[in-house]
């Protein structure tokens, strides 16, 4: 009897293959996403958490080659964390609250320079801008004040998912020896050296993600500082923290916070110091991409500016602020696993 011929041919077969493949995986990752929405008070923390144990990795396997105990260790490191992150947080609130009236002062002032010299028609008064702003924060600045149970509940789990994340980051931190131990335990059978060779892959690209970007906002946040008291720039300082802060959301944050001190030197200071200030900024944004991008992580993942921009609008979309702060580091997570991934399969060929 001759064998049947088959309904679809080969290429049909492994398109449609591929795609149930497709399928199952945009399924898988929606479900998850979907429970980490629905579980966000509980997985908020731990991702926090492995940010802060990527960022001080470090420090502590330093003080354990010390010959200081693990525990010890962790606790001297979340130690300084707290102080460290206290101490930068208090500069840069004090840094911007102190000049933060003048710097939307003079943000509304640039606008209002456009409009005039550019005779934009069509366009509402800053002033009327300004006001409907004003009024929209005041409302809903009546709405938080007649909710303030709401407020104080707000209020509370921001400090509870901070103590609750600095916890895991001292038990993450004191336990990471045995990480790979647990990934070979929950790993299927003749798949533990891959799992956990995939989980120091990501890990070790979301702690070269993490030290690199906190060092590199520092520079810049330092450089664009120095520039603009040189140029006399009121609020120089408070723009320099913004710098670093937006340095965590890669290009966009860049662009916003140089957006802002072009526009305040150009309120304040008038249209030559303005080209100077992004002078500077383009100078430190050239010194970032051209030297410091390349030397600083040039052991993590290299991502596409392109691909970098869809997880910050993915991020965006679905946690808000905290989504463009963790999404970067979770898709260098995910390029390094398919890295390690790619390695370990070109290596599981036949011999030769």
């Amino acid at each position: 009897m001759p064998p049947r011929k088959p309904l679809l041919p080969d290429s049909a077969r492994r398109t449609a293959a591929w795609c149930g493949v497709l399928l199952l995986v945009t399924g898988v990752a929606a479900v998850a996403v979907w429970l980490c929405v629905a579980l966000k008070t509980a997985v908020t923390p731990v991702l926090l958490a492995l940010l802060g144990t990527a960022l001080l990795g470090p420090v502590h396997r330093r003080l354990t080659a010390w010959g200081v105990h693990r525990s010890l260790a962790a606790g001297l490191t979340c130690a300084a964390l707290v102080a460290v992150v206290g101490g930068a947080g208090y500069i840069v609130v004090t840094a911007l609250v102190e000049t933060g009236d003048h710097i939307v002062a003079s943000l509304k002032d640039a606008a209002q320079w456009v409009v005039d010299h550019f005779e934009i028609h069509g366009v509402a008064d800053v002033d009327d801008l300004a006001d409907n702003a004003r009024g929209l924060v005041e409302r809903f600045g009546a709405s938080a004040a007649g909710g303030l149970l709401t407020g104080i509940g707000v209020v509370t789990t921001l400090v509870a998912t901070a103590v609750l994340a600095l916890l895991l980051t001292f038990f993450f931190l004191r336990d990471s020896d045995r990480a790979g131990h647990l990934a070979r335990a929950v790993a299927p059978r003749g798949t533990g050296d891959l799992v956990e060779a995939m989980g120091r892959r990501a890990f070790e690209a979301v702690e070269g993600f993490m030290r690199g970007t906190t060092l590199i906002a520092l520079i810049d946040a330092l450089c664009i500082t120095v520039g603009l008291l040189i140029l006399d720039v009121p609020g120089a300082v408070g723009l320099g923290a913004l710098v670093f802060v937006g340095a965590y959301i890669p290009y966009l944050g860049a662009f916003v916070s140089g957006a802002v001190s072009v526009l305040v030197a150009l309120a304040d200071r008038g249209f030559v110091i303005a080209l100077w200030a992004l002078g500077v900024v383009l100078a430190v944004q050239l010194l970032e991409g051209h030297v410091l991008q390349p030397v600083i992580q040039s052991r993590t993942v290299q991502m596409h500016p392109a691909s970098i921009l869809v997880a910050l609008t993915a991020g965006a979309s679905v946690a808000g602020l905290l989504g463009m702060l963790l999404a970067v580091p979770f898709c260098a997570a995910v390029f390094g696993v398919i890295g390690e991934l790619r390695k370990g399969r070109g290596g599981a060929g036949p011999p030769s």
